[in-house]
């Protein structure tokens, strides 16, 4: 298995989240276990891993929703807490509903005042509310959607609005669940460009749960592989290879690349399926 590349840093008041020794499982049975890692302002991370590997179930610990079974796991230099404001988050499924006519202005809002969207706030307080929401909505380069109703937005649209109403709080870490799924090759690298951009600009830590690592390769500063129980992070260079592939499988994978640099693993169906 590759050794976790990030577990010794030169300036560890630089980390924002760091994992150590971390295993997470349900009841009796770990899902993942021993993982070492660590985020630093201002870095793209992409989380990797098939699917029920446990890249949800890392989201679900960095939010305060489960946790970890054994090692710790600090963020902002303190154990996960439930409603953190300093961690903004996008889940994997939205459900915008077809005759829903409510503003992307107003929906982003919804960052800021929450469940308290609809009572009576002071002029001062609306104002400066969808002052910031607009604000929020220029940083996604989507302030053009503002009084829009989500029903008539693309799913690229969408996913901008949702990346603002994250954002509209200002965080330090910014979770992104899957947010390339449904989006066609255009839009996925448009939507990676534009959380890059979010990243430099606003100095924030991302960390964006994927399939592919295709998209992702211009862009982010490391990954995260989550597989076989194992979590291997470092610099794509260092974890998508068939050498850490195989190894953190224990099983046969190999890496290939086309004349256009991208990126094809074969081997994970039987990986998973490998006997020890």
């Amino acid at each position: 298995m590759p050794t976790p590349l990030d577990n010794k840093v030169d300036n560890e008041s630089s980390d924002i989240l760091l994992a150590t020794n971390l295993t997470a499982g349900y009841q009796s049975k770990s899902v993942w276990k021993d993982a070492n890692f660590s985020v630093k302002k201002g870095e793209f991370i992409g989380l990797l891993g098939p699917n029920g590997a446990g890249k949800t179930t890392l989201f679900r610990i960095l939010l305060g929703l489960s946790k970890p079974t054994a090692g710790k796991l600090l963020i902002f230099g303190k154990p996960a807490e439930r409603g953190n404001f300093r961690i903004g988050y996008v889940p994997q499924r939205r459900i915008v509903d077809a005759d829903s006519k409510i503003q992307a202005i107003e929906y982003v809002k919804l960052g800021i005042s929450g469940n308290k969207w609809g009572m009576n706030l002071s002029a001062k307080r609306a104002r400066n509310e969808s002052k910031e929401a607009l604000q929020a909505l220029k940083i996604v380069d989507g302030q053009e959607l503002a009084e829009r109703p989500l029903n008539e937005l693309s799913g690229g649209e969408l996913q901008r609005v949702f990346l603002a109403q994250a954002l509209v709080s200002k965080p330090d870490l910014l979770l992104l669940d899957e947010p390339l799924a449904n989006l066609d090759i255009k839009r996925e690298i448009q939507l990676i460009t534009l959380v890059k951009q979010v990243v430099k600009r606003q100095n924030i830590a991302v960390i964006l749960i994927a399939h592919d690592i295709n998209p992702l390769l211009p862009v982010v500063d490391r990954i995260i592989y989550i597989a076989n129980g194992k979590l291997a992070s470092g610099k794509p260079n260092q974890i998508i290879t068939t050498k850490a592939l195989s190894a953190l499988y224990n099983a046969p994978v190999e890496v290939l690349r086309d004349s256009r640099g991208r990126l094809a693993v074969l081997g994970i169906d039987e990986a998973m399926h490998h006997d020890d």
